[in-house]
Formats: C-alpha cells, structure tokens, sequence
C-alpha cells in the first residue's frame, strides 16, 4: 500500500471540498424531509416521529400551529415538533462525536467569591472641611502683611496681618485708669467692656501687666493649610466682621473620583480606597470614602466618590492626578466563565450542556464582572454545566428550531425543591456582626471569623426568607446571628441584637 502525503495547500484544498460536499447532501437530505410534491408544486411536510405536539415556520419559531401547511411567513412548509425525547428535555441535539468538531466547550457553575478591584481615576482636592475664615473682631487699619500670596502654604500660628484698632487704645487707657483705683467692681466692668469690643484675653491680660495700652493686634493663622483667599493689603482699612483670608486645610486631603455609574452600587461610606500618583512613584495612599455625592455627571455618566488621605507632611496638593482602586464588598455567588453569557439585549442568555449532545438555552441574572468570571445571581446552580464556546451558534439553532429558554424561576424552583428535602440535615452556623445595609431580600453584615467555614472577618450579604426576619433592625445594629449554607447562598435562619 503507498501512503499519499499532501502538502498543507492540499489538505486545506480537500478541506473545503469536504464541507462543500457534506452542505450539498444536508441540503438534499433537509429538501427530502421537508416533504414529498402532491403534483401541482406545492410541498406538504412528512413528520419522522409518531407523535406531533405541533407545527412551526423554523423562521418565526414562536407561532405555533394544529396542523401542517404552507407558513404564513414565508415560502415553505411547515415543519413538526415531535414529541418523545424532547419532551423530557427540550433543547438542541447534536451528535455527541461532533461536539468536539464543533469546538464547544462547556465549564461548571461553581459557588465562590468574586475577586473585584476597580480602578479608576481621581484628583487630589483641598478639603473644605476643614477651612478657616479669618475676620477681625473690630474695624481698624492694616499696618503690615507678611508677604504672602494666595495659594501659600502656611502653618498655624503663622502672623498673617498686623492691625491697627484706635477704638482700643482708649477703652485700654480707662481701663488701666480705673484699675489703678483699686474698686473691683468698676474694674470688672471695664473689663468686660474690652472683651466686647472684641478684645483677645491674652492681650487684655498683656495690657493689665504692662500698665501701657496695646491698639495694634498681629492676626494669625488659625489652621495649618493653604491660602486659598487673600483680601487684605498694607494701608488698606476693614470693617468688624470683614473676610481678610480663608485657610483651606491640607490634612487629611480630599481625593475625589469618578466612578462609572455601572459601578455605583458596589461603593459605600467607609470602604477603604488605594491610590497611586506619579509624582511618587511605588508608593501607595490609602483613605476611606467619606462621601458619594447625590448626584450624577450628565456627560460623563459618572458618579463622584469622596475620599480622605492623610496628608502629614503636606506632599499631597489639589491637582494631583491620581489612579484609584476600589475593593468592593465580597460576596458568595454562583460563578461562570464570562464568554459563556450571551447578551441579548432583552435578557441573559446561557446554553446548558445537558448530557449525551444535549443543549438548551437557559435565562439568568448576572451581577458583576471580574478576572474572567461573572456572578450569577439567578437562573443557575451550582453543577449545571454552561457552554463556553460555540454557544451562539447553539443559541441561533435554539431559536430557529423554536426551543423554548428556561425561565429564571424553573430554576429557582428547582434549587428550592432540592434545599427543602435537605433543610433540617444542612449544617447551622453562627457568627456575630453588624448591620451594613438591608434590602428586601438580603441583609449586608460585617462578621467576625466563621471557623466551621475557614472564613474570615468579612462583610458579605446573607438572603433572608422574609422581610419581616429584619423587622426592628437597622444599620449599625449588633447582632448574633444563624445561618446555612443552601445552594442559593448563605441564608440567615434567625438574628437577633447582641446581648437579648
């Protein structure tokens, strides 16, 4: 026997030739079963199976019909839904020996932790927590200033201005006048009379040792921060009450970032934020979020976050740009292969892998994206097998051959059914934790370690049964609490406030 050996330009030549081939005899194979001519050209469809639920155009899968004919829609015969086989488990059948021609891939729905870090950007900002107004107590005359601009950097106590207040000097001279008469009374009096004109305590104490009146005052920085206004120059006159400056405080410093609005319900007040600059570079600032500003950038579909960063040595200053990222809370969930979703823009779609070539189209709702991996929130268990890959082109066959999709609640039933034979023999853990945040369906609790488990002190969000479990808590309640771990995720069996 001689063994022929073909280039590579040959074998992908024969290649064709073969799909060529194999697309001519499906065609002829598909015209034969489609049905047999009556004689006068028109087609009538033959059903290869004892039993027919129903007959469909595959082009519009969803119309069903009692009993075979001309679509409709379009030119061409209906085709039949058997009954048999299908029925049990509806879906796609392929040969199991083509699978792996086809290329599709399936992977495991598994329960884990999704391991989310966003980064976005954000800009160092003065903190307008933490500015001081300087204002004089009384009207008078700028002696001197000390040379500074706006946007100096000052520390508190730093002189800022040197006022000259006549109205003063002579309410200091009776003072000492009726001081020296030795009558408490009228000397008290005359006290208070210079602690109304606004006079400082320790220059009122000053004036009474000296025996000499003071009427000119050095102003000082009240905070330590940045000069963000400057109103006041030498020779210039000001009133009682005037603004001469305002010291914008730069510890701790304000980081504002945006974040996408996708993202918004993954931040909180307190969560801890890291960021990056380039003017020192491997270096790593932390902070914590302190406020999400109530509202969104029209444009740029963001919301902005609010962090503090400690600034001690003031190398932080407003303008700086910074990378940030963002560790949102971490919860237990269902977790598949992202590329197995298939978005329809309606609804989210995966193929199950049923066994023995069998596909079906499955509804679920998805929560976040991370590392590959997209959270499952609805619609799947643990063990169900997903399609990777090829999965479109099971889901184009799925629609044209009318395969109805699984809804989300079958599957939520059918996990149901399974947890409430095992509801008594499922372990009961218990840990004790505070309050973060609860909805209707879910309570967000920050616990200690759970040994049974190997967890960790985290904060994650337990299911609840019914609203009324959380009647009488609110967020920052201490609490004990029961719970199990269903294939739905951990759900509170009983809670209660610490120490009833």
């Amino acid at each position: 026997m001689t063994k022929i050996s073909l280039s590579s330009r040959q074998r992908t030549i024969a290649g064709v030739a073969a799909v060529a081939l194999v697309g001519v005899a499906a065609g002829y194979g598909l015209s034969f079963l489609g049905g047999a001519d009556d004689g006068n050209g028109n087609a009538t469809a033959v059903a290869d199976c004892e039993e027919v639920l129903y007959w469909y155009d595959p082009m519009v899968p969803g119309q069903r019909f009692d009993k075979p004919g001309k679509s409709p829609f379009m030119d061409m015969q209906l085709v039949p839904k058997c009954a048999g086989g299908g029925a049990d488990q509806p879906g796609v059948s392929i040969d199991p020996a083509l699978v792996q021609n086809l290329g599709i891939r399936t992977a495991v729905a598994e329960r884990g932790m999704l391991e989310t870090e966003t980064t976005v950007t954000g800009t160092i900002a003065y903190n307008a927590r933490e500015m001081a107004v300087v204002q004089p107590r009384s009207s008078g005359f700028v002696q001197r200033t000390y040379g500074l601009a706006p946007d100096d950097v000052v520390r508190r106590g730093a002189p800022l201005v040197d006022l000259l207040i006549p109205e003063w000097g002579g309410a200091q001279r009776e003072y000492l006048a009726v001081a020296a008469t030795g009558d408490k009374a009228l000397t008290g009096a005359a006290r208070q009379r210079l602690q109304l004109l606004g006079m400082p305590e320790s220059m009122i104490s000053a004036v009474a040792r000296s025996g000499r009146p003071r009427s000119v005052i050095t102003i000082t920085a009240p905070v330590s921060g940045a000069v963000t206004m400057l109103a006041v120059r030498p020779g210039m006159s000001v009133n009682n009450g005037q603004t001469l400056a305002e010291i914008t405080g730069l510890n701790p410093i304000w980081l504002e970032v945006a974040v996408p609005e996708i993202q918004a319900g993954d931040v909180r007040i307190g969560q801890t934020v890291r960021a990056t600059l380039t003017a020192y570079p491997g270096e790593l600032f932390t902070g914590r979020i302190t406020a999400i500003l109530p509202s969104a950038q029209a444009d740029s579909r963001t919301l902005t976050l609010r962090a503090e960063i400690p600034n001690p040595n003031l190398r932080l200053r407003p303008g700086m740009f910074a990378s940030v990222s963002l560790s949102p809370d971490r919860r237990e969930a269902v977790l598949i292969p992202s590329e197995a979703v298939i978005r329809t823009g309606k609804r989210t779609l995966v193929m199950l892998a049923q066994g023995e070539g069998g596909f079906r189209p499955a509804e679920i709702r998805i929560g976040r994206d991370a590392s590959g991996k997209t959270e499952v929130l609805a619609g799947l268990t643990p063990g169900e097998k997903v399609v990777v890959s090829g999965q479109f082109l099971l889901d184009s066959e799925a629609s044209l051959g009318g395969v109805d999709v699984r809804p989300i609640d079958e599957a939520a039933q059918a996990g149901n059914g399974k947890d409430a034979g095992d509801q008594q023999k499922l372990q009961r853990y218990s840990a004790d934790g505070t309050i973060e945040k609860i909805t209707a369906r879910s309570v967000t609790l920050r616990h200690g370690p759970v040994s049974a488990l190997d967890w960790p002190a985290m904060t994650m969000a337990f299911a609840i049964e019914k609203p009324a479990q959380l009647r009488g808590f609110k967020r920052g309640d201490k609490v004990t609490f029961r719970f199990i771990q269903a294939d739905s995720g951990p759900q509170i069996i009983s809670i209660r406030k610490r120490g009833q």
